[in-house]
């Protein structure tokens, strides 16, 4: 299986200028816990991602505005994405090894074509699949002392 099989083609997505109220009004309005991040809107262009959790930890609960903060600075650069015409099986070990819960799909100019969050494994790929995939994301973080 592809992963376009399972993506939910065409997500919403933001601008690294927006707000972090307006981000969260769009998240909010499309029942979704993180956006990609594109360059702009024309040419899609994946630059981060953003989870509701950022906009809590960083920017709410830090006593930031969030009507004059813009996300530009709490945004994951760079973040872990598949391509379009990739097996499934390499989106799902990516998300089990950096422990993340929802991946964009870009195409082969880097377009925000997708995303695949892990209800669209539960939706469509096999259970003992999702069932590894569920719980090497969940797992614990061993941190140093």
């Amino acid at each position: 299986m592809t992963v376009r099989e399972v993506m939910t083609p065409n997500p919403v997505c933001c601008v690294p200028g927006d707000t972090a109220q307006s981000v969260a009004k769009i998240m909010c309005e499309h029942n979704v816990g993180s956006m990609p991040v594109v360059v702009d809107q024309q040419s899609r262009k994946l630059a981060g991602i953003i989870t509701d959790r950022d906009l809590c930890c960083s920017i709410i609960a830090q006593g930031l505005d969030p009507k004059n903060t813009t996300i530009q600075k709490y945004m994951r650069q760079n973040p872990v994405a598949c391509r379009d015409g990739e097996n499934l099986d390499g989106c799902e070990q990516a998300m089990q090894q950096h422990q993340i819960r929802r991946i964009p799909v870009v195409d082969g100019d880097g377009r925000c074509i997708g995303i695949v969050a892990q209800a669209d494994l539960a939706l469509k790929d096999r259970p003992e699949k999702v069932s590894k995939t569920v719980a090497d994301i969940s797992r614990p973080q061993h941190i140093a002392a």
